[in-house]
């Protein structure tokens, strides 16, 4: 017996417990629920008794017996025979495949909502609680619970294992997006009057490392989309601790002191987008990940490679084309050749969105703020005001609002 407690431990073997369980009962939904009993049971137990010699062992062990309960009590006509076959001794345990990549991939289903999807993988593959995904995404445990169970509902049936590789292809996207929303919610929350929820980041590399080495495992190769995205999130999360002043206020990347970056993170993360660029055709999130490279590399915001960054961008329109990209694109410009071209380009986007049928990107609080940023950068300080305005309005994290108000005032205070 050890002394510790470990949740990294725990979190590791959440997957393989489930995937275990599963394939002896045959009912995801039931052995994900039995799992999370036997992950409280540890817990609450292992603190005091210490972590067995086979933790892994141990919880399938008690998982199935939280089974065998269940079942007894859904139907007594069980009988003992039927109660031990699915009873296994402590430590008896023999499947020794990596079960991680299936578990995540049946929780990343295509069939899923993202939203779902993000809350069923938390719960099966990170082992969270209802209750402390509720807490990360300020939501009542009851409607978490809710949509865990509809989401468990929608892949009522569906079997753990990759059919060939055709299926394994043409699954991993799901699981990418799935990963990319987690790591989002973290990096910007939704909600709340906090920027960044730090664990939400850190369970989605954590998720994504175990993602990266199972599927390297099962198919014998790295994976560069996947290598990729896995660098966006160390090189956007090295960034963390200059993200917010001593106050708690939001700072933007210009004003950001990088001395305080994560430099190892960065280390790691472009040595990755070395790595995997030119390995293929780069992907969306190989791009990304480049784009974030140059914003990592540069020693000052002064420094910063924005003619390269644009190219990037370009390239990433072609590769993924939609209105976020092109507005992520007009910042770049912005530097690279100037506001005015920077403006012509945000409003040529807005055009082209109304007349494509998606003229209520308009409203995405993105666009008043990249507006107020390209107009402060020509001199426009009167119109830079009334945008960031528009923008604190929009915005629905509160920090971020905090913080366009006060762009907005102290843009008004320079005019006096």
């Amino acid at each position: 017996m050890t002394e510790a407690l470990p949740g990294d431990l725990l979190r590791d073997l959440t997957p393989q417990v489930v995937a275990v369980v599963t394939r002896r009962c045959g009912d995801f939904d039931a052995a994900e629920d039995a799992v999370q009993e036997a992950l409280v049971e540890a817990v609450r137990t292992w603190p005091e008794r210490g972590v067995p010699e086979n933790p892994r062992g141990w919880l399938i062990a008690t998982a199935m017996h939280r089974l065998i309960d269940a079942k007894r009590s859904e139907s007594r006509r069980r009988d003992r025979e039927q109660a031990d076959q699915l009873a296994e001794p402590e430590g008896q345990e023999t499947y020794e495949g990596d079960d991680s990549l299936d578990v995540l991939l049946l929780c990343c289903h295509p069939s899923l909502t993202p939203a779902s999807a993000v809350a069923l993988t938390l719960r099966a593959v990170g082992g969270l609680t209802t209750r402390e995904i509720a807490s990360a995404y300020l939501v009542p445990e009851k409607t978490m619970a809710q949509r865990i169970s509809r989401a468990k509902a929608t892949i009522k049936g569906r079997s753990l294992g990759i059919d060939g590789a055709a299926d394994l292809a043409a699954r991993i996207p799901a699981m990418m997006k799935v990963l990319y929303l987690l790591f989002n919610e973290g990096y910007v929350a939704t909600e709340g009057d906090q920027l960044q929820r730090v664990d939400l980041c850190a369970e989605a590399i954590r998720l994504t490392r175990l993602a990266r080495t199972a599927l390297a495992r099962m198919t014998g190769s790295a994976h560069g989309e996947l290598g990729g995205l896995l660098a966006l999130m160390l090189l956007l999360d090295a960034r963390r601790p200059a993200r917010i002043d001593a106050h708690g206020a939001v700072v933007p990347l210009a004003d950001q002191d990088r001395s305080l970056w994560r430099h190892e993170a960065t280390r790691e993360g472009v040595a990755l987008v070395d790595a995997v660029i030119g390995t293929g055709r780069p992907g969306t999130y190989q791009i990304q990940a480049a784009i974030a490279a140059l914003h990592n590399r540069a020693p000052t915001a002064e420094t910063t490679d924005w003619l390269q960054i644009t190219a990037l961008y370009g390239l990433l329109e072609k590769v993924a084309p939609g209105p976020i990209v092109t507005l992520n694109k007009a910042v770049a410009v912005g530097y690279a050749d100037g506001p005015g071209p920077a403006l012509a380009l945000l409003d040529e986007l807005l055009r082209d969105c109304a007349e494509n049928g998606a003229g209520g990107f308009a409203d995405h609080p993105r666009v008043p703020a990249v507006r107020a940023h390209l107009l402060e950068l020509a001199g426009d300080l009167d119109g830079a005001a009334a945008a960031y305005d528009l923008a604190s309005v929009r915005a629905t994290n509160l920090a971020e609002r905090r913080f366009l108000t006060s762009k907005a005032a102290a843009l008004r205070d320079a005019r006096c």
